[in-house]
């Protein structure tokens, strides 16, 4: 959501003003420590100039989505939506499209200079665009790589403004410090915004947030005292994401608002890294994360923790977010069980009603927090990167090797998945969720070699490419997503050779079925038996094999 009415003016009257001056520089970076409210500010940016007409586009980055992290994403995404609101722009951008389809596959820098910049000169047109979260893109360069394609082009499109924020990691500090971007940028540093401003907002958040608290549960007269609002600005010290998960832990449906807050206020007020932590949100929000996780879990018994850590780590560590009913399906437990110990902690976590609904963190600090044994002191409570992604391979191997089958879609023979009209409702039917996420992700829990020396993921890959191989394609070419195979062959060719283990030859072979029936898997399911098969190699393992 945007902005509360009345909070952020001063900032948000800054950036307004520069998206109609253009004497002022064309980028804008808003700068701002975790929790600080850049993406809530983003928001509202864009709904504003949205209905003033500036907006030409937007991509709000996020790492929980694979699409929203990959910077390959970025410059097509944009392109479509300038498309679709300038004639002029459309008229330039469809024509080169239909002539060089792959342009989405190339790197950014033709991707801008294609899809953004030409089709922008040509066309002289005014706009804003809105680039939110750039340091939750994956991004192996030293200096971010959207701003290094930037910094090239800003100065041949002096009509186009973009707005950008970002945490200041370094690769996205070292991208402003180019030199063609230095003089092109302004920058608004959030976190050195004086506090008492930023107090006075969150202090008002917090009175609207209570009163909605008041106005549903009534019997909250007078409530909270001036005292306790004074206590929670201070320990809020400028976090919006703070106030926020405050208000959430506070609106529990199954506890007293009162008592809870009585409850927080009595806690310490920070944890022993007082002074020591590197940002100094990092001692606000760990001692407040710290404080709900003991709250939802530390009467349990000690035989409840890994399951609690399981079921965290498959929230933080999935590729795309995952409903309680996948992750039981995954971890090999009951929805029943997952879905009331997500409600624990539903604070952290934006949480539906429903199991069949993903869930996800509400914020990145708590990711950063969980899987940091620096901060997350609690060895009861932290994620291990490594032993979780673990975990989920194994439940993703586990899945399809117990469930996947010939025809899951019961399709009719030798048919293109184009021409089955109710494909979508039989998906599905028969395909559930976890399933779904398995047969995508499996191998983007494959992080190391480690990894795939161990017997147990070994032994289970094996069986999964010597029985289940092409029914795993059948599920990806229904889906939409064969390219997935490549990737996942090739993640998996490269790490057994390194390891040296049986399955190489098998995998090998799998991936070479793969490359060489590329379009047929991508077309038809059905086809994988009729059109690949019967022609591919008869010395080979797949062919042996199915």
């Amino acid at each position: 959501t945007g902005c509360l009415k009345g909070t952020r003016t001063a900032v948000l009257d800054e950036i307004e003003l520069w998206t109609r001056d253009f004497n002022k520089p064309p980028v804008y970076w808003l700068n701002g420590l975790a929790g600080t409210g850049k993406s809530t500010i983003a928001q509202t940016i864009a709904e504003r100039i949205f209905a003033d007409g500036q907006l030409g586009a937007s991509f709000f980055c996020s790492r929980d989505f694979e699409d929203r992290r990959s910077l390959h994403f970025v410059f097509p995404t944009l392109a479509v939506q300038l498309a679709r609101k300038y004639t002029e722009f459309r008229s330039i951008f469809v024509p080169l499209v239909q002539s060089d389809p792959a342009i989405a596959y190339e790197s950014l820098y033709n991707q801008m200079k294609k899809l953004i910049v030409e089709p922008l000169e040509e066309s002289a047109i005014s706009t804003v665009i809105v680039i939110d979260a750039l340091d939750e893109c994956k991004d192996v360069e030293p200096a971010s790589a959207i701003l290094s394609v930037l910094g090239q082009f800003v100065s041949e499109i002096p009509k186009v403004k973009f707005f950008l924020t970002g945490r200041p990691e370094p690769r996205i500090r070292e991208g402003f410090r180019i030199p063609l971007l230095v003089e092109a940028t302004d920058v608004f540093v959030l976190h050195e915004v004086e506090s008492s401003r930023v107090d006075g907002d969150i202090r008002l958040f917090f009175r609207h947030s209570f009163s909605g608290v008041t106005d549903r549960r009534g019997g909250l007269d007078d409530w909270p005292t001036e005292e306790q609002l004074d206590l929670l600005c201070e320990r809020a010290a400028g976090l919006f994401v703070y106030a926020v998960a405050t208000v959430k832990l506070i609106d529990h449906r199954n506890k007293n608002p009162k008592k809870q807050l009585d409850r927080l206020l009595q806690l310490p007020k920070s944890t022993v890294y007082e002074g020591k932590a590197e940002f100094k949100e990092n001692t606000t929000l760990d001692s407040l994360y710290a404080s709900i996780l003991q709250e939802a879990f530390g009467n349990n018994d000690l035989e409840d923790d890994p399951m609690v850590r399981s079921v965290l780590g498959a929230v933080i560590l999935a590729a795309n977010p995952l409903s309680p009913s996948a992750i039981g399906a995954l971890l090999g437990c009951d929805a029943e069980d997952v879905f009331p110990l997500l409600s624990s902690v539903h604070s952290l976590l934006i949480l539906q009603g429903d199991i069949n609904q993903p869930v996800r963190p509400f914020h990145k600090s708590f990711p950063d927090f969980i899987v940091d044994p620096t901060r997350c002191i609690d060895q009861r409570f932290r994620v291990s990167p490594h032993n979780h992604h673990m975990e989920l391979l194994t439940g993703c191997l586990n899945l399809m090797n117990q469930t996947l089958e010939k025809n899951m879609c019961k399709l009719p023979d030798a048919v293109t998945n184009s021409e089955v009209p109710d494909l979508h409702e039989r998906i599905k039917r028969y395909i559930d969720p976890g399933l779904q996420y398995a047969c995508k992700s499996w191998y983007k829990h494959l992080i190391d070699e480690h990894t795939a020396r161990t017997l147990e993921i070994t032994s289970a890959l094996h069986r999964f490419l010597e029985n289940k191989f092409v029914f795993w394609l059948e599920v990806l070419s229904v889906l939409g997503t064969a390219r997935e195979a490549v990737d996942a062959l090739d993640v998996v060719t490269k790490l057994l050779e390194v390891c040296q283990v049986f399955t190489l030859d098998l995998a090998n072979d799998c991936f070479r079925f793969v490359t060489g029936f590329f379009e047929v898997i991508e077309e038809s399911a059905a086809h994988i038996y009729h059109s690949a098969l019967p022609v591919s190699p008869q010395i080979s393992l797949v062919w042996k094999l199915y």
